[in-house]
């Protein structure tokens, strides 16, 4: 494998086409390379579960939670290991019991090439349907391990400037105000919060953070809204109140709704649960102005990188956001935040038993670590 020659075509994933309603990419040059690979060492996957414990109870609109089950992955390559992540919070449909049966399933120890990334993602991909979770752990394991093979930080393989990351949010859940006053003192090195809002006392909850701070807001609905009348209200009186934009609002299946909203909205709005991967993107791309890309939504950073492109091809707004996760998924999704507007990279921070050291954020910025791969290290 020659260095050089990865880096100068490693940013094929941004140069992914988009043809006759599927997303392509090029086959990367170092695929091409394979021939010149002396070491003939088999790819050997391996998985554990773990229960993410999270500092405060995390409070959506529909639901509450003090745990998050956890899959974490390493794949090994010339004694070399590459580590990944499944994160399943409730709604993804996913558990510690489907992700170990998708990935018991996987024979890694096909490949003998690491780098041949678009042949082993394309069988892990047509393994079974869904279980995105499941494959974003081994998406961000190989990323990690060719980053390593290399001896550099994927950041620079896709091509990105790392000074060009975005403010990262800290997200504020939604409780009582005496909580609420707690999280925004644990929150003073960030610039932006994110707001969960979507019950009966929104109002309450920003006139209590107004009262604490002028940081801008980003204000995520989770579906909560079921009025559009009621939402446009909504976000002419956020816009007032220095919020950015408003996320995912009405129920996803109220696209009707939703498009009306995005036409006439001060804010812009942005999918979240209603764009999960490619497919939902094509059918949205009219209905909202902006979308939240995720790691365990769309399957990991190849997809991710996808649905980017075409997002920005359809002149749509793009943050990076992630799940509750430990510090290698988090880390991993950073790679690609100096392609977006907007970040949500704080899942880490919210939980107690981070196995992993990663990304730091400084004064309020995602700063992506400069060691290979996605540049994590496992604590002992």
């Amino acid at each position: 494998m020659n260095k050089r020659d990865f880096i100068k075509y490693s940013s094929y994933l941004i140069g992914g086409t988009f043809l006759s309603g599927q997303v392509t990419t090029a086959a990367p040059f170092f695929a091409e390379k394979k021939g010149k690979r002396k070491n003939r060492s088999r790819l050997e996957l391996r998985f554990t579960p773990f229960t993410l414990q999270l500092k405060h109870a995390f409070t959506l609109s529909t639901s509450s939670r003090t745990t998050t089950p956890v899959m974490l992955t390493e794949i090994e390559y010339d004694g070399i290991t590459g580590y990944g992540e499944a994160s399943m919070p409730p709604y993804l449909g996913e558990s510690h019991e489907s992700v170990a049966k998708f990935l018991s399933l996987l024979n890694l120890s096909q490949f003998s090439d690491p780098f041949l990334l678009v042949d082993i993602l394309q069988y892990v991909d047509s393994l079974m349907p869904g279980n995105y979770a499941a494959k974003a752990s081994v998406d961000i394991a190989l990323h990690d391990l060719i980053g390593k093979l290399v001896g550099e930080p994927f950041y620079r393989l896709f091509g990105l400037n790392p000074s060009r990351a975005p403010l990262t949010s800290f997200t504020i859940g939604l409780d009582t105000p005496e909580i609420i006053r707690q999280k925004i003192a644990e929150a003073e090195p960030y610039k932006v919060l994110k707001v969960k809002l979507g019950r009966d006392n929104d109002r309450e909850m920003v006139e209590v953070i107004r009262s604490l701070t002028d940081k801008p807001l980003c204000v995520d609905v989770n579906q909560g809204w079921k009025d559009r009348s009621y939402a446009l209200d909504m976000a002419g009186w956020l816009k007032e109140k220095g919020t950015i934009f408003l996320e995912q609002p009405m129920p996803k299946e109220m696209k009707d709704d939703i498009a009306w909203l995005t036409r006439k909205s001060p804010l812009p709005i942005v999918g979240d649960e209603a764009i999960q991967n490619i497919g939902d993107l094509l059918s949205n791309r009219d209905v909202y102005s902006g979308i939240n890309v995720k790691l365990m939504k769309c399957g990991g950073l190849n997809a991710a990188m996808k649905m980017i492109n075409v997002a920005r091809a359809f002149g749509m707004k793009v943050m990076i956001g992630c799940m509750t996760e430990t510090s290698c998924a988090v880390t991993a999704a950073a790679q690609l935040s100096p392609l977006v507007d907007w970040c949500d990279l704080d899942g880490n921070l919210l939980i107690s038993n981070d196995p992993f050291e990663g990304l730091k954020i400084v004064d309020g910025k995602v700063t992506l670590p400069e060691k290979p791969g996605i540049g994590i290290i496992k604590k002992s």
